[in-house]
């Protein structure tokens, strides 16, 4: 047995995990996605935008497609920059001078050889044309005395074989280093099958098992293992506009030179007639390659044939992904991206990042938080602005708390009469269980999969609710945020949006008897819903008309009788609008003193109302400033002039304070 245990334990093996997505990864960060999201889409991004530049961008630990696209682009400069196309011609001249060398030393140690002979063939090796090419062909004919130079000279017609070959057929130029006859013929057969295979897929005729019987036969010289006709057309095409980029690419003087030696390979001339008429089916076949392409390669490292159309590949298949990262095009999803080609390309670890992109996409698409609307465009979702909603609540309990003694926000308005409604438990939650719904969310949860040991129930954290409270004073709030371009102009717009969203999630979740209006006022005023004022767009529109946002206020107030009126104020600049009788709105700038006249008759109404008044004043302009605490001093009100990421906090400390009576904002 322990025997047997040994054996097993010496034929494990270790691999790389290919089930699936790493199952030990973090998951992906929903929260700074969304967060970054909305930030953007209350800037005036659409949705849709909004998640391409996130994905451009990446995330706090994730490097994104921008970055992937530059390290793309620095990959291909580095390839173009580092070879040049003379490899093989290099070689055939090393080849051919070394040659001539040992014939030449070979002649002067030659004591048999007389002297007119040897006179002639050193006047002949002396006249070799500079064309490397030319020589060679002259040489062909050449009776060689030295063996080591017969064999460098046999060497140049070997290697030129090997790298035509290897430029249609990867690996080729190594495994037929030394080929023999039998190895040419093998060649031979084999250009020749595939030649009719693929004339027969032209008519239409070619079976799979027609190709599985060539593959059978040929499959050696096939290593990427095609599995239909299409796969081995794809791959072979791939790398013959490889070559033809390749050659495009060249000089004249350097295709020429090539050309003229290409009957020297293999001292076989039909080897180049069965290569081009096998380029004519490729590119007949797949006319869709890139087959007219051409590279400046300006570096000192010579590409031999064979190489050079694998760094061509790889120039084209960095082609491709710069596209695919580039994202510009219709209907484009991280999915597209080729991870493998970028792994070959850039590594392991740019393959993990976009992978990791692409979940992202995908969960955020998969979460509900992203939904496409009827007219194909991308939308947030009302989960995505509660989810939103609650990380800019959580920014504003952290700024609360460092100020006014660590009151969290989140549990403001725990304290009171039971709501009768219920909700998750979240950590820190001290209400009390809802047990009728934590039972009955775990029997929903288990429903089908059949009982626990025992016959019990098995109570997990995500199945519990707890009982909200709500505080017993209702209160009848209005938001009132200045949407005139100055705001945006100046950098408010966004913090204005979040300030908003901040509000209406706290009054939503914890204060569900309070009744929230949020009224938006430039040129005129109106009420909006809290996804209509996030995805506000700024215009340029002159006028502030906060007498027609304090008429909405007092209407929203007078609905609510019994309720305590709260009204917020966030703006940047004095009222210059006013809604006149008619309905007709009245502009002048400095302001009129009837827009004055009519912005203070009416926020005096709002104090026979009852209301708590604070002004949230932004900007240091003295005119504003005299302005607000005026109206302020009148109707016994506040003003808090916070700094833009303060604002959030300083309008939901200003409600809670409003609403308990301590008044506890100082910022």
């Amino acid at each position: 047995m322990a025997r047997e245990n040994r054996r097993l334990t010496r034929a494990s093996r270790y691999g790389k995990y290919a089930g699936g997505p790493d199952p030990l990864a973090p998951p992906v960060d929903l929260r700074e996605a969304l967060d970054a999201i909305g930030h953007d889409v209350m800037e005036g991004y659409s949705p849709e935008a909004s998640l391409r530049e996130l994905l451009r961008r990446g995330t706090r630990d994730r490097p994104g497609l921008d970055d992937l696209a530059r390290r793309v682009a620095e990959r291909r400069r580095e390839l173009t920059a580092k070879h040049n196309l003379d490899g093989t011609l290099n070689e055939v001249r090393r080849l051919l001078d070394k040659a001539v060398l040992e014939e030449r030393k070979q002649l002067a140690r030659d004591v048999q050889l007389d002297d007119d002979s040897r006179a002639l063939a050193e006047m002949q090796l002396g006249a070799l044309p500079p064309s490397t090419a030319a020589a060679v062909k002259e040489l062909g004919d050449y009776s060689w005395r030295s063996t080591e130079a017969r064999q460098d000279f046999e060497r140049i017609k070997d290697l030129l074989g090997r790298e035509m070959l290897d430029q249609r057929f990867a690996g080729l130029k190594h495994a037929l280093e030394n080929a023999d006859d039998e190895d040419r013929a093998a060649i031979a057969a084999m250009l020749a099958d595939l030649t009719a295979l693929f004339e027969r897929h032209a008519r239409g005729e070619a079976s799979q098992q027609q190709f599985d019987e060539f593959m059978s036969t040929h499959g050696e010289f096939f290593p990427e293992n095609p599995r239909t006709i299409d796969e081995l057309i794809d791959t072979l095409a791939a790398r013959a506009a490889a070559a033809a980029r390749m050659r495009n690419s060249m000089s004249q003087e350097q295709r020429d030179e090539l050309d003229a030696l290409a009957s020297n390979a293999f001292g076989s001339p039909e080897l180049m007639s069965s290569l081009s008429q096998l380029d004519e089916q490729l590119q007949a076949l797949r006319p869709g390659a890139d087959w007219q392409g051409s590279e400046r390669m300006s570096g000192s490292d010579g590409l031999g044939l064979g190489d050079g159309t694998g760094v061509f590949q790889d120039i084209a298949e960095l082609d491709e992904l710069s596209e695919q990262l580039s994202q510009g095009y219709g209907g484009s999803r991280l999915d597209d991206l080729d991870l493998d080609a970028l792994s070959r390309q850039l590594g392991d670890d740019a393959s993990a990042d976009a992978r990791t992109l692409a979940q992202l996409e995908k969960a955020l698409r998969d979460s509900g938080t992203i939904k496409r609307a009827s007219d194909g465009t991308l939308k947030l979702t009302p989960r995505a602005m509660r989810l939103l909603g609650r990380s800019l609540l959580r920014d504003v309990a952290q700024r609360l708390s460092g100020r006014q003694g660590n009151r969290d926000v989140r549990q403001a308005g725990s304290a009171g009469e039971l709501s009768g409604a219920t909700r998750e438990w979240s950590f820190g939650d001290t209400e009390p269980w809802d047990v009728t719904r934590t039972i009955t969310n775990a029997l929903s949860r288990t429903a089908g999969g059949g009982a626990a040991a025992g016959g019990g129930i098995r109570i997990e954290i995500g199945d519990v609710e707890v009982q909200e409270t709500e505080a017993r004073t209702q209160a009848c709030v209005a938001l009132l945020v200045d949407t005139s371009f100055s705001m945006a102009m100046d950098g408010r717009w966004v913090p204005m949006k979040r300030t908003a969203l901040a509000l209406h999630t706290l009054v939503t979740s914890r204060f569900r008897g309070d009744d929230l209006q949020l009224i938006a006022f430039g040129r005129e005023a109106q009420v909006m819903e809290i996804e209509q004022l996030t995805g506000l767009e700024a215009e340029y529109e002159k006028g502030t008309n906060l007498h027609h946002a304090l008429l909405l206020a007092n209407r929203h107030f007078r609905r609510h009788p019994n309720a305590q009126p709260v009204l917020l104020i966030v703006t940047d600049g004095e009222p210059t609008s006013h809604l006149e009788s008619s309905g007709e709105v009245f502009f002048d700038y400095p302001p009129h003193p009837l827009t004055i006249a009519v912005a203070v008759r009416e926020l005096e109404n709002s104090m026979r109302l009852g209301a708590s008044t604070t002004f949230f004043r932004l900007g240091d302009d003295p005119g504003l400033a005299r302005f607000i605490d005026s109206m302020a001093k009148r109707v016994g009100g506040s003003v808090v002039s916070p700094e833009l990421d303060d604002l959030g906090a300083a309008v939901v400390g200003s409600y809670l304070g409003s609403r308990d009576g301590s008044g506890f904002w100082t910022g």
